[in-house]
Parts: structure tokens; sequence; C-alpha cells
């Protein structure tokens, strides 16, 4: 199993368990709000879980995509295109998975498991540095 997988299985586990879910109802295009229906206080009890399951320090803002809406006005106001500003806020998401989210954003929270794994192996990869 590659580290992206143990990653996301670990995740997994943690959404499973804070949301009182079967782990096969999760996948890494589950959303976690639309979908699971995780509320704020699920968010922060996930973002300590990872902290303390992955031994990683998390900012909830970043991992849960929390400043997304002022990222993409202050782009347009600067002229900047958002797909620029995204990359540059949320280094952990690849240019396909923006592109994702700035077609979906309107239709709600857009933070899937594999958004939260990505987070994670991105994290990871600075601790070994």
């Amino acid at each position: 199993m590659s580290n992206i997988e143990n990653i996301t299985a670990s995740i997994t586990g943690i959404l499973a368990d804070i949301l009182d879910l079967d782990p096969a109802q999760i996948t890494p295009e589950t959303y976690v709000v639309r979908d699971l229906r995780a509320e704020s206080i699920d968010l922060l009890e996930i973002g300590v879980a990872m902290q303390h399951r992955l031994d990683m320090e998390v900012d909830d803002d970043t991992l849960f995509l929390k400043n997304m809406r002022q990222v993409l006005a202050r782009a347009a106001k600067a002229g900047k295109a958002p797909e620029e500003a995204m990359a540059a806020e949320y280094p952990h998401l690849d240019r396909a998975r923006i592109a994702e989210i700035l077609a979906d954003h309107e239709a709600g929270p857009v933070i899937k498991v594999r958004d939260l794994a990505a987070y994670a192996a991105d994290r990871a990869g600075e601790a070994e540095d």
C-alpha cells in the first residue's frame, strides 16, 4: 500500500469514528460536508484527530479551504487568475483538483476525502525534508 493509500485509510477511519459511519461508505471522492454531513464541530474534531493520529501540525483554514472565497475575491480584485491564487494558497491541491473546485464551488462545500489526504501527504513530505 502506498503512502497516500495509508493516509487515505487513516483519514477514512477518522471520519468513520467521528461521524459514526461505516468506513465502506467513504471513498476518496466523498465530499466531507455535502455527503457525510460533517458540521463545524466535526471539522474541528477531524483536524485534531488528524494532528494526533498522523503526527502532524494541522492548519484548519488550509485543510478545509475555509478562506477560499476570500482568496478568490482577492485574486479577482488584483486581476490575478483564480487558479494561481488557489495554487499559492493551497499547495497540496494539484492543478486538476483546483480546476474541479473552481467549477464546483458554487454548489457548496467542496472539500473531499482525497483533499484531506493530499494535505496530510503534503505535510508528511515537509516533515521528511
